[in-house]
């Protein structure tokens, strides 16, 4: 097989990641923070798409929706926190899932209301059209794109975290509440801070992928299995094991496709069961 074929496949496969990792960075970031298994991550990540189509088509740039959209979608996520999932802090962590399952069941029908069920093309800025040579073969301009903004984002968000006094804030709580609660920090601030920007790299992760398929309301629907996959074999809680999974993941899908292509979908399942054989708790997770 033609090796500049292998090498495409592979960077596709590295792009494909790069939309999985952002979008299970906000669903282990709300797990590991909030210990809210958030059901409704896909149909949050698909009204994201839907959003930046929807400002991109009404300002006549992408970039206006690719900026705008996620911290629409980050205000709404925060709403949400706000309104349904506050009330059921405390309770069984069956009863945030029960109710974020049966949101984004209405999430989507809202959007099948709205925008009908076909799919929309969501079109590639001219900036970022056509291919590049990069030694080894012709590589898409846009998912090279992709690729770079999700590491710039992913360095912002470890700078975020680990060195700057909200982080330690949001790390200290994710770890006893109580104890910041006696220092005196709000920790339903922290929270409410928390699940808008966890929904908010969900609807990133929707308008990175937009040019890259149509835009439809079941599209959230792959994408909130992959994620939890890259959740579980990274590790829950972990944002490390979410990055390192997700890039293994989309590979994995990338390269299964060219080889097997009846086999692309269920790989990733088998290698989520691997890795839990394994190690149970995920690469990068601890066991509780």
């Amino acid at each position: 097989m033609d090796t500049e074929l292998i090498l495409m496949q592979l960077f596709s496969g590295v792009a494909l990641g790069a939309i999985l990792v952002i979008t299970a960075l906000g669903l282990s970031i709300i797990f590991g923070m909030m210990g809210v298994v958030n059901f409704a991550h896909g149909a949050l990540f698909m009204v994201g798409a839907y959003a930046g189509l929807w400002v991109a088509s009404l300002t006549g740039s992408f970039w206006w929706g690719l900026i705008v959209a996620p911290i629409m979608i980050g205000v709404f996520g925060m709403l949400i926190e706000f309104v349904l999932i506050r009330r059921l802090y405390g309770r069984s962590i069956d009863d945030p899932l029960l109710l974020t399952f049966g949101l984004s069941y209405v999430l989507v029908e809202g959007v099948r209301i709205v925008f009908g069920s076909d799919g929309i093309p969501f079109p590639t800025p001219s900036l970022l059209t056509g291919v590049v040579d990069l030694g080894v073969g012709f590589f898409p301009i846009y998912r090279i794109f992709v690729v770079a903004l999700v590491f710039a984002i992913v360095v912002l968000l470890w700078l975020g975290l680990e060195k700057t006094k909200f982080g330690l804030i949001v790390r200290a709580g994710s770890r006893d509440p109580m104890m910041m609660r006696v220092l005196g920090v709000d920790i339903g601030k922290v929270w409410l801070a928390v699940f808008g920007l966890g929904i908010g790299l969900a609807a990133l992760g929707g308008v990175l992928a937009g040019p890259m398929r149509s835009v439809n309301p079941e599209m959230g629907a792959l994408v909130l299995a992959e994620a939890f996959v890259v959740t579980v074999i990274g590790g829950l809680g972990s944002l490390v094991g979410a990055i390192i999974a997700g890039l293994l993941v989309g590979v994995v899908i990338s390269m299964t496709a060219l080889f097997a292509p009846e086999m692309a979908t269920i790989v990733m399942f088998a290698l989520m069961a691997i890795v839990l054989l394994i190690r149970p708790q995920g690469l990068f997770g601890k066991l509780a």
